[in-house]
């Protein structure tokens, strides 16, 4: 699991503009504003650093000599490893087909020279901020990521509160994608990620945190007592709503015929879940969020040894070493 980004770390901003005064000026008052910055004299230039200063966003002016702003913002999405880097165009031009062309290109925002500089900084605060809410959630099923899940057990430790941390995922989902296509497995995903939703908020108060890390990997973060109510309403109701996403005659014959890597067809039953148990209470208790994930992911595997669904709990009772 993914651990959250060190919030004490300084957004690197790189500024990229063939106007050495108006690039000192963005760079001053950005570093006021508590930025750090990094400049590119032109497209050229930025395509180097982005690579190796690796910023969290770019302020790009539209017109510069060697490769403009349009063009490097191509190259820069064409590039999986810069895809996703927010970026601001500068344009000293305000006619909207300028700013369509940014936009198309995969800019994020636009802003309009000559510019109020607490504009830019609004712009780059808000661009930032959507770009981190976009990364940490789910795009299938919409439910909060890897950075989210860290921040909720920080949480929890920070109240000192006992809880209860839960790594759920689909017994021989793999057979599934073989078999039917990505597409169906993932209304195998999303179908989970309902039922589990649903048993979360039935648990009621205090809150219980569900939260999807990727594939068919589901967490929960709720109290102790939580936990088995949520269980006793989740796994069930998942068993039977799987069970409809299969072709009728697989359903109704309880397997899935596979073929292995030799061309021979072997037999995959129906889904089901394992699902892995860490508590943090009394004299078992975890203060970083990566060791009680371990121990929940490992408690999964326990639970992958069994048949059918099964929730294997850490009954361990001293704290981890630190």
């Amino acid at each position: 699991m993914t651990l959250e980004p060190d919030e004490s770390r300084r957004d690197l901003i790189m500024v990229v503009d063939d106007d050495p005064d108006i690039a000192r000026f963005v760079e001053v008052n950005l570093r006021l504003h508590g930025f750090d910055v990094v400049l590119a004299g032109d497209g050229e230039e930025a395509l180097e650093l982005v690579h190796q200063r690796r910023p969290d966003l770019a302020v790009v002016d539209v017109m510069m000599p060697r490769l403009s702003g349009l063009e490097l913002t191509r190259r820069l999405r064409a590039d999986p490893m810069t895809a996703v880097l927010p970026i601001i165009m500068l344009t000293a031009k305000s006619m909207t087909a300028d700013k369509v062309a940014g936009l198309s290109t995969g800019a994020d925002d636009y802003i309009v020279k000559p510019f109020d500089s607490a504009e830019l900084v609004a712009r780059i605060s808000t661009t930032l901020r959507r770009n981190r809410e976009f990364r940490e959630v789910s795009p299938l099923t919409g439910l909060p990521g890897n950075a989210r899940v860290s921040r909720e057990i920080a949480e929890r430790v920070r109240k000192g509160a006992d809880y209860a941390v839960a790594y759920i995922d689909i017994d021989r989902f793999k057979s599934v994608n073989d078999v039917y296509g990505f597409v169906r497995g993932d209304e195998f995903i999303t179908t989970l990620a309902r039922c589990l939703h649903r048993a979360v908020l039935a648990v009621g108060d205090p809150p219980a945190f569900l939260g999807h890390i990727g594939g068919d990997d589901f967490v929960v973060v709720c109290t102790p007592e939580q936990l088995k109510p949520l269980m006793e309403q989740a796994i069930p109701e998942f068993e039977r709503a799987s069970d409809e996403l299969y072709d009728p005659e697989d359903a109704r014959r309880g397997y899935i015929e596979v073929k292995d890597r030799r061309g021979k067809i072997q037999r995959a039953a129906l889904v089901t879940l394992s699902v892995g148990v860490a508590f943090s209470t009394g004299n078992r208790r975890f203060d970083d969020p990566r060791q009680i994930i371990a121990v929940a992911n490992e408690m999964k595997a326990v639970a992958k040894s069994q048949p059918g669904s099964f929730i294997a709990t850490d009954r361990r009772l001293t704290s981890p070493p630190r």
